[in-house]
């Protein structure tokens, strides 16, 4: 279930977005956003940490808190927060549909595992998916899901939002990605998915996805054409 300051963080950060708070305004004040919003101090104290988290704002001593977020041009799929595709591409306002190419149960062999991090032995259910944006064919998703954390996945789920049905259907919580992020050249398969428009490389984003329990319950590798995207994270240095 989503937080009271999660929901408050995402309104904020719509808003951002949106231009209601343009690049280097100032939020209204403290006061008067717990008073919109209905909420504690404390509350709004812990959505506003999200945002400056995120790259959104920058608290200033004694002026309040700047936004220091600026519009990409590009789509822009973020590194330091934990987002399903439908959420990502409703953020960044895609026109996207999604080709299920495949969807399978497998068992996870010695390589395999050694790669994913499942155990071996393990029983999975493989998706592989197109993202179509713009009517374009840009990303090629594989996924691989844990079958006994995530059963009874269908072609209809896994076209529409895979973490809809964990979160809304299953009440997984989804507490952690460790990611890592290549570029490689583009293989026979990506030639025959994707359009590729003559490039030979891809931007590939790896993918290791945990429950509140430490289980690991998703392995993906996300493989994107690298003109159309860009990937977004925010780094605070912290005192010492």
């Amino acid at each position: 279930m989503k937080t009271r300051y999660d929901a408050i963080y995402h309104d904020i950060r719509e808003s951002i977005e949106n231009g209601a708070f343009p690049y280097q305004s100032f939020l209204p004040s403290e006061s008067e956003l717990v008073l919109s919003f209905a909420c504690s101090h404390n509350t709004l104290r812990r959505a506003i940490g999200l945002l400056r988290e995120q790259g959104y704002v920058q608290p200033v001593h004694g002026k309040g808190v700047r936004v220091v977020y600026q519009e990409q041009g590009r789509a822009t799929f973020t590194i330091g927060d934990i987002e399903s595709y439908k959420e990502a591409s409703a953020r960044a306002y895609l026109d996207t549909v999604t080709d299920v190419v495949e969807l399978s149960p497998l068992v996870a062999t010695a390589k395999l595992a050694r790669r994913t991090g499942f155990e071996e032995g393990c029983d999975l259910t493989a998706i592989e998916r197109v993202r179509v944006i713009g009517g374009e064919r840009l990303i090629l998703d594989r996924n691989l899901f844990r079958a006994s954390s995530v059963p009874d996945l269908t072609r209809e789920i896994a076209a529409a939002s895979v973490y809809d049905y964990m979160e809304d259907e299953l009440g997984i919580t989804i507490a952690m990605s460790k990611r890592t992020i290549t570029v490689e050249h583009a293989t026979k398969h990506d030639s025959v998915e994707l359009d590729l428009d003559g490039f030979d490389c891809l931007a590939v984003m790896t993918s290791q996805t945990f429950d509140a329990k430490g289980i690991l319950i998703e392995y993906t590798e996300s493989r994107h054409r690298p003109d159309h995207f860009c990937f977004r994270d925010t780094a605070v240095r912290q005192a010492v």
